[in-house]
């Protein structure tokens, strides 16, 4: 149902076309319209580039020699990073692309700009706030980024499993690339992997993810009652008149950084579940979540229907092939396998992302990779458990005084008819 216009959404409005009153009215109308920008910021397309970096710890080149990874090398457009002898070197061509990073099964290669969580982050800003929101590259957009729009040096440097997080929860968002821009563009692969990673995702979610190629097909609007948060937040902050309470639609209203604050929590409570369940190895390891697959697990124990739509690769061992020879454990950079028992190889799939470093570096080639269903991936919600039997046990017992209430008035309508009789 659509919200009742009142008179907070005259003042909203006004304030939009009457800024020439906010100097004459002094700090009365600041706190009512807000304060004006200082200063015009300027359109520099480095800001939104930086230099990856290497982290030899995760790196499958880096735990055994036999790897065969070299993904950061061969989507490199100029050539700038190179694989010899177990290392892994940047040199100084580099663009700052960030291609790199997100075809790091392990993520070995490290931009914060372009990090699957800070990119999630940024876009659920924009989504929150706002009725559309876009991604976008600096070669696209050629200007200073409004509110809704999310800047980054590639348009390829998002995972799959990152624009499926984004597509589950923000079905609003889309991606601004005009026509030809990446024809001419000398980060070559990154409309492919771009095209790529949203097919996937949108594999994954069952929906789809739109597409702008025209400049003033952008528009950049608030969401009505995000408009009426801010104002109201604003009167408060600023004369102390708790105005929300007026009005309980805009008071009910989750603010971006209390949706942002929820999701982390989320995930950190998602990272506690799994390191209380499987979060170490026999040998006291510590097992490592990716950022990508944080971002997969947490929507999928959200949206576990979803599940059935993802397919891994996962290692499988032919135990009568198996020495137990401990090398598979030994090479995993993120510790998702183990012998267990007798020395049986065991696998935790949530923490596996199918580099199958394992598999090239068994001797006797007892592990395989093998496609399975997303359904290994979805972790059980204590809490969403918790108030469901919660919710069960309170119907239950509803039911039952329901029952107790009916054959109580049964009785005195029993009663009744005898003393007509």
């Amino acid at each position: 149902m659509a919200q009742q216009h009142d008179l907070f959404d005259d003042i909203i409005d006004i304030s939009k076309s009457l800024d020439v009153l906010k100097d004459p009215l002094g700090g009365v109308t600041d706190a009512l319209l807000g304060k004006p920008e200082a200063q015009t910021p300027e359109w520099n397309p480095a800001d939104y580039k930086e230099r990856p970096r290497f982290n030899a710890i995760p790196c499958l080149v880096c735990k055994s020699e036999k790897s065969t990874c070299r993904r950061c090398e061969e989507v490199c457009p100029v050539n700038a990073i190179e694989v010899d002898d177990g290392e892994v070197d940047i040199s100084d061509a580099c663009r700052k692309c960030g291609l790199c990073v997100p075809v790091c099964p392990t993520e070995a290669i490290l931009s914060p700009r372009v990090q699957p969580k800070k990119i999630y982050d940024a876009v659920a800003k924009a989504a929150t706030a706002h009725t559309t929101a876009y991604v976008t590259c600096t070669r696209a957009l050629r200007r200073v980024p409004r509110e809704n729009e999310v800047v980054i040096a590639c348009v390829g440097d998002v995972t799959p499993e990152a624009w499926f997080a984004i597509m589950t929860d923000f079905p609003q968002v889309s991606v601004y690339l005009p026509l030809g821009i990446c024809d001419k563009c000398r980060n070559a692969g990154g409309e492919e992997i771009l095209g790529d990673a949203i097919a996937t995702a949108e594999e994954w979610s069952g929906t789809g993810m739109g597409l702008e190629v025209e400049p003033r097909a952008l528009v950049c609007q608030k969401r009505r009652e995000y408009e009426r948060k801010e104002f109201l937040d604003n009167i408060k902050r600023t004369t102390g008149l708790t105005v929300s309470k007026l009005n309980p639609a805009a008071a009910a209203v989750a603010t971006v950084t209390q949706r942002l604050k929820e999701h982390n929590k989320k995930l950190s409570a998602l990272e506690r579940t799994l390191a209380q369940a499987t979060g170490t190895t026999t040998q006291k390891r510590r097992r490592v979540l990716t950022q990508s697959r944080q971002l997969l697990l947490s929507t999928l124990q959200a949206h576990p229907k979803l599940a059935e739509n993802i397919q891994i690769t996962l290692p499988e061992c032919d135990f009568s092939k198996c020495t137990m020879c401990g090398e598979c454990v030994r090479v995993c950079p993120l510790h998702a396998c183990d012998l267990v028992g007798a020395g049986r190889f065991a696998l935790e799939p949530t923490y596996c992302v199918g580099c199958g470093l394992c598999a090239e570096v068994c001797p006797e080639h007892a592990l395989t990779m093998a496609t399975h269903e997303g359904t290994e991936l979805v972790v059980p919600d204590p809490e969403a458990e918790r108030k469901a039997l919660e919710a069960a046990q309170a119907k239950k017992d509803a039911e039952k005084m329901k029952a107790e209430a009916k054959q109580k008035i049964s009785k005195v309508l029993d009663q009744v008819e005898k003393l007509a009789d």
